[in-house]
């Protein structure tokens, strides 16, 4: 994605040359905030912060209550943390337990399934993924308002999975299991003090994207100084890749809305068609840089239909949503050469929440 997205700015650059203008078409502060976000919740994981939801893992009897656990820990820790990040935080938890559950047929629907929940819990809150945090920076909404939009989608979403949860173990509701305790590390007392300044930062960037507050760049002069001083290492750790490809693609609809004769294509195409645009452009660039190039031609009344397209998109192919790869990338770290598998039980789960959600969200447009 990250060489999709070069490329993609190096040609615009040819379509319209670089002038005094160009890098005025980069969000600066989502991608501080982005960066800041990503730093956090990388100490968040090397803290093991997650441990307390984690541990309740190990006293769930029943198979069904095991896979609503996991599902439901992404679906609403996506909301906080980012859909990227829950599925980093769950999916290896979810082999994990599943194997020593003896549920190894059950790994590959259960990931599906928390793909969906992914997606799908991270659309409620203005930082529950990369493509609502640009977004709700460009259009001046406050939180609430936001929330509520996209409120009908999450509760929707919490009902279908949750069926879909007990149509899988539908031979099996009264099933029994046995975990260990003891599944993760112990916090260290030695390191209390990163963990309270993790837990610190984190709300310092959520009070900061919920204010819209405009003095963004004294929160970021703040969370490099403390991160600094508490944890240098976990610069070495943040995903630049996923800055670089904001960055390049940020220059790309720079670039092509100076463009007159693109930029009126795409003025007269996309108002009043940004649903299924959304869908479609985001099965060949990503979710989030189909944000970056449909925006500066979505009117400011049509944000509905342009963020429930995007939200909807990574149910579609693994290309529509980053969270999608980055899932499918662990899976297949743990059993290579079976990425063809993923994608056939990712395709299967995905395509039928999609053709429920998708009709249905219409109605709400």
């Amino acid at each position: 994605m990250l060489w999709v997205a070069i490329l993609a700015a190096i040609v615009s650059l040819f379509i319209t040359p670089p002038g005094p203008d160009t890098l005025k078409g980069v969000d600066w502060k989502t991608l501080a905030t982005l960066f800041m976000l990503l730093s956090i919740l990388d100490g968040f994981k090397s803290e093991n912060l997650f441990l307390p939801i984690l541990k309740l893992s190990g006293k769930i009897k029943g198979r069904v209550g095991l896979t609503f656990f996991m599902v439901f820990g992404v679906f609403f820790s996506s909301m906080f943390v980012t859909n990227d990040v829950s599925l980093i935080i769950f999916v290896p938890l979810t082999i994990i337990l599943f194997r020593a559950a003896g549920m190894d047929d059950f790994i590959l629907p259960v990931l599906g399934f928390e793909n969906i929940a992914a997606i799908r819990g991270s659309l409620l809150t203005p930082f529950g993924s990369p493509q609502n945090l640009f977004l709700f920076s460009q259009s001046g909404m406050n939180a609430l308002d936001f929330m509520l939009m996209m409120l009908p989608l999450w509760l929707g979403s919490m009902v279908i999975l949750s069926l879909f949860i007990l149509f899988l173990h539908r031979k099996s509701l009264k099933e029994k299991l046995v975990l260990s305790d003891n599944l993760t590390e112990e916090w260290k007392p030695e390191r209390k003090s990163k963990r309270i300044v993790y837990f610190a930062l984190f709300a310092v960037v959520i009070a900061m994207i919920v204010s819209r507050t405009e003095f963004w760049y004294i929160v970021l002069g703040v969370v490099i100084v403390a991160l600094l001083i508490f944890d240098p290492a976990v610069f070495k750790r943040v995903d630049y890749a996923l800055l670089g490809t904001f960055f390049c693609f940020f220059l790309f609809s720079s670039s092509i809305a100076a463009n007159e004769s693109i930029s009126g294509f795409l003025g007269r195409i996309v108002p009043g068609n940004e649903y299924w645009l959304s869908i479609g452009v985001s099965q060949v660039i990503s979710n989030v840089p189909g944000a970056i190039l449909l925006w500066p031609f979505t009117p400011a009344s049509n944000l509905k239909p342009l963020i429930y397209g995007l939200d909807t998109a990574g149910l579609v192919t693994v290309i529509g949503s980053l969270a999608s790869v980055i899932n499918m990338r662990i899976y297949t770290k743990e059993y290579p050469g079976q990425g063809g598998k993923f994608m056939l039980a990712f395709e299967k789960v995905s395509l039928a929440f999609f053709v429920i959600v998708a009709p249905l969200q219409l109605l709400l447009l």
